[in-house]
């Protein structure tokens, strides 16, 4: 065992916290975990104004506080852990997301005047807790894996390192957007492989709370999606949106050829007609009649999609329109998509199943004190023992092991001496290190965070899924596709 504290670790492109609010700073180094060499960084903006954050959270948090503050073992320096026991029932991996917008939410979890009145009337809440969170703000480390990053049982996904008081009170927080974030996600990327390059386009704000819906969007595009058609998404993230008309549309009008001009007329043969609202072979007719043989693609949302996409295929060549796409909807999931592979769609729209984790609407993911300083203020390993929901005591690093072909074969945890885990560092040129730098000494690295920190996770994710075995994409049960392995590391020698 020893010293608690490392040296405070200063990050290039973060967010800084000056006595009057957060300021962003642009990256601009040539670390190969998330900058680009310097000249080729956009400069990060700043996160639009958001709601407050710091009620986002269980009453539980701030009873512990309190008890806290009052017995003195408030300021005792902590690790905290994030990481799930399982994967999704028949999962083989699982995918992080939620981690920019964590950090975004984190840089307004401040208990402003409204906030604080509310609670100084909550009979339980005492003057010491309400003043502590007066000046609440978290001035410690997080590490964590890089959003997009795959992961698997026991990964340490995030890890805070700093007062038990400042660093307990975020547990709802952090599992609130991770655990949906990464659901999505998950299910995201197993329909994105199973779609082997097809585009997917996420379509199910209608399907979710309206804030999950944003959410929901950011992920599923992390995850390969090429597109959301959630307009706030868009903007917050920069990501593109996509859509054109509901059946509504066609109704609105006397028939369905005048619908379809009327489209054309608007956006010009470079749109999506929606052909099944009444028959579908004479609704191709009206739409290639409407858009000519130029029209960008024509939507299926109902029936036995395979066949009659084939029907449609056929109908648009025999039309003339050999390059008009074909998308289709209606209920699709990763299951669907695979059996739809054989037929000639260009693109798939995704709605329920998406943001709904696709049957796995959490992650399991929990939040664990796994080590706090004793008597003599050095840092020791705490950990559960109760049946099935143990945890593992200490501080941890990853890593993961890649075979001759640049494939996962195993997933690295390490653990043991504190020091050692937290210097530790790949040996071997096959193990690739997994956690990385998000919050330092209170500050936020930009890399993570807005359009940016998309970007960065989208290659993250692409690059993560690509070291995965082939058997890793199938989308039929199966268990974790690589094994985790815990690696005890003894001290260092003098």
């Amino acid at each position: 065992m020893t010293s608690m504290h490392s040296e405070a670790r200063p990050l290039p492109g973060s967010l800084s916290r000056p006595a009057g609010g957060f300021t962003i700073d642009p990256p601009s180094c040539g670390c190969p975990d998330g900058c680009s060499p310097a000249g080729e960084v956009p400069a990060v903006k700043p996160p639009a104004a958001r709601a407050n954050t710091a009620l986002l959270t269980d009453k539980y948090e701030l009873t512990m506080l309190q008890a806290a503050l009052a017995d003195g073992n408030a300021s005792r320096h902590c690790v905290f852990e994030c990481f799930t026991r399982r994967l999704a029932p028949g999962r083989r991996y699982g995918v992080v997301a939620g981690t920019g917008r964590l950090l975004e939410a984190l840089a307004h979890f401040k208990f402003n005047e409204s906030n604080l009145e509310y609670l100084g009337k909550n009979d339980v809440f005492n003057a010491q807790t309400i003043d502590y969170l007066a000046n609440y703000r978290f001035t410690g480390d997080i590490w964590g894996y890089a959003e997009g990053e795959i992961y698997f049982p026991y990964s340490p996904i995030l890890q805070v390192e700093g007062s038990f008081a400042e660093a307990c009170i975020l547990e709802t927080l952090i599992l609130s957007v991770l655990n949906y974030d990464s659901a999505v996600a998950s299910a995201a990327s197993r329909m994105t492989a199973a779609a082997h390059g097809r585009p997917c386009i996420e379509m199910g704000s209608r399907r979710a709370n309206e804030q999950a819906a944003v959410a929901a969007a950011r992920a599923a595009v992390i995850a390969g999606f090429v597109g959301t058609s959630n307009l706030e998404a868009g903007k917050r993230y920069g990501l593109n949106t996509v859509g054109t008309a509901a059946h509504s549309f066609t109704l609105l009008h006397d028939n369905e050829l005048s619908a379809f001009k009327s489209q054309v007329a608007a956006f010009g043969p470079d749109t999506t007609l929606l052909v099944d609202t009444y028959d579908l072979q004479n609704g191709v007719e009206n739409a290639v009649k409407a858009g000519g043989a130029a029209l960008a693609a024509v939507r299926i949302d109902s029936g036995d999609l395979g066949p009659e996409a084939t029907e449609t295929r056929n109908h648009l060549d025999q039309l003339g329109a050999k390059n008009t796409k074909i998308t289709v909807t209606s209920d699709l999931n990763e299951y669907a998509i695979t059996e739809l592979a054989e037929y000639p769609i260009d693109t798939y729209g995704v709605g329920t199943s998406v943001v709904t984790g696709s049957g796995a609407v959490t992650c399991e993911m929990v939040y664990k004190l796994t080590a706090r300083t004793n008597s003599q203020g050095i840092l020791e390993g705490v950990a559960k023992t109760s049946p099935s929901k143990g945890s593992q005591a200490g501080r941890k690093n990853a890593g993961r092991r890649l075979d001759g072909d640049h494939k996962a074969v195993e997933e690295l945890v390490f653990q043991g001496d504190n020091d050692a885990v937290a210097h530790w560092r790949p040996g071997d040129s096959d193990v690739r290190p997994l956690l990385v730098p998000l919050v330092s000494s209170g500050a936020i690295d930009s890399r993570w965070i807005g359009a940016y920190g998309v970007h960065n996770a989208i290659e993250r994710h692409a690059a993560s899924r690509a070291e995965l075995p082939a058997e890793a994409l199938d989308v039929s049960p199966g268990e974790p596709i690589i094994p985790t392995t815990f690696v005890n590391l003894q001290a260092r020698a003098s």
